[in-house]
């Protein structure tokens, strides 16, 4: 599992080194006071979706986009919106994502190992108990949702050409960040600004793409963590993969490295999130995520670099769900 390792240890240097991961940061954004993290979310899209469709017309790679995450409750795309929801929900409370929480951890931010622990536990919870309960739900309610065939990628859905779908695309995201980094200036205390930080970003998904022809995606390291203890305690077969486990290793073992080798890379957290807390926001990242079908990184840099329907949804959902409960608790 040597390339899910290295590309997790690029993809922890990168979030490492535009200090992404800091709590204050993701906390702020949904507070709307701190618009690093949307400019390096920006950026990082943006240029992971030049790369990923430029490989796909070579031949290089063939990917397919994400599939909706259906849990059979109003629609066909209910569990990347209640999922999303959750998700934003855990990013306030808990000041990390599914991805970042393993920087946090690399470069000693004590929150980000309580945040870890919630993400275990709801893996576990997922796994063992969650996963088949919806799935069964969804199963018997799609014979009557899906009466047809729903359009997985936004060219499909706008009957727009791929390439004129790119020209759109790439446009809104270039000028929204333009917009941000002119009315909001945000700095990073990283080594590098948040929009070289996203350039970064996209660097470590070619990575990935060149290792593994793979795209970046860490929420499944939970599930993958819930499968095997479920298998120790010997109620499920063993796991067939435990790549996600590896990739989220090499990101704890990037951000380590950056760290030490870079002092200044080290960000001391503005905020203090308490372990309870933590704990409660890492459950509901790795549910919301599984729920979702993915995460930051598997629906915001890679699933929307494919033109996924279900990864803008989510991303949607997620913000919404985010800022709502800013609103209620910061």
């Amino acid at each position: 599992m040597s390339k899910p390792f290295i590309s997790g240890v690029a993809f922890g240097a990168a979030l490492t080194a535009t200090a992404i991961y800091e709590p204050g940061v993701i906390i702020g954004q949904m507070t709307f006071q701190n618009w690093h993290m949307v400019l390096t979310f920006l950026t990082a899209s943006g240029t992971s979706t030049l790369l990923v469709n430029a490989l796909q017309r070579l031949g290089y790679i063939h990917l397919n986009p994400r599939e909706y995450s259906t849990i059979g409750i109003f629609s066909v795309l209910d569990g990347n919106i209640l999922g999303g929801l959750l998700l934003g929900a855990g990013l306030t409370i808990s000041g990390s994502c599914p991805g970042t929480v393993f920087a946090q951890v690399g470069t000693g931010i004590r929150s980000g190992l309580y945040t870890l622990g919630g993400g275990i536990l709801g893996g576990i919870i997922w796994s063992g108990f969650l996963r088949s309960a919806l799935r069964g739900q969804a199963k018997s309610s799609t014979k009557t949702l899906d009466g047809k065939r729903y359009p997985l990628t936004l060219d499909e859905w706008t009957g727009t050409s791929r390439l004129g779908t790119i020209i759109v695309m790439e446009a809104l995201f270039a000028s929204a960040a333009a917009t941000i980094a002119y009315l909001a200036s945000p700095k990073s205390g990283g080594l590098v600004d948040p929009v070289t930080g996203g350039i970064l970003v996209a660097g470590a998904q070619m990575v990935s793409i060149v290792t593994r022809k793979s795209l970046l995606g860490t929420s499944s390291s939970f599930e993958e963590v819930g499968d095997y203890f479920w298998w120790t305690l010997g109620q499920r077969n063993k796991p067939k993969s435990y790549s996600a486990i590896a990739l989220t290793t090499g990101m704890i073992v990037g951000a380590l490295a950056v760290s030490l080798a870079l002092p200044s890379a080290r960000v001391a957290p503005d905020i203090t999130i308490e372990p309870t807390r933590a704990i409660l926001g890492g459950v509901l990242l790795a549910v919301g995520s599984r729920m979702a079908g993915g995460c930051t990184s598997g629906h915001g840099i890679s699933g929307m670099s494919l033109h996924s329907v279900s990864s803008f949804v989510t991303v949607a959902a997620m913000f919404v769900g985010g800022a709502g409960i800013a609103a209620i608790i910061e």
